[in-house]
């Protein structure tokens, strides 16, 4: 079992940053891929970005991509989000999350999830 939580959402304005960690427990850390999702009201979870098991492959969907960074730590077993230029359609609750599969996370492959941490970004 993997426990993940995450931490640092906000209410933040348009064109601000935010930077969003999660801290994951229970396993070996390198023994997944992580990713990021967003789900915003009435809307369908989304993927965001995802890291490779050893930090070394990255992706991101268009909608991000320029602007939001994603990092791992594997000494500290943590995952981050760095989140630049921040537009109000990047509202939702965002969610970690832990796959065996060494490629692109998705939500099909994705074995954990955290809680999620809510994101505003105001107009």
């Amino acid at each position: 079992q993997v426990q993940l939580v995450e931490s640092g959402g906000g209410l933040v304005q348009a064109g601000g940053s935010l930077r969003l960690s999660c801290a994951a427990s229970g396993r070996t850390f390198t023994n997944y891929a992580m990713g990021w999702f967003r789900q915003a009201p009435g809307k369908e979870r989304e993927f965001v970005t995802s890291i490779s098991r050893s930090g070394g492959m990255t992706y991101y969907a268009d909608s991000v991509k320029g602007r939001f960074t994603i990092s791992r730590d594997n000494a500290k077993n943590t995952v981050d989000l760095r989140m630049n230029s921040l537009k109000p359609e990047d509202t939702a609750v965002y969610y970690c999350a832990a796959s065996t599969w060494n490629g692109v996370v998705t939500k099909e492959n994705t074995d954990y999830w955290g809680q999620g941490t809510q994101v505003t970004v105001s107009s």
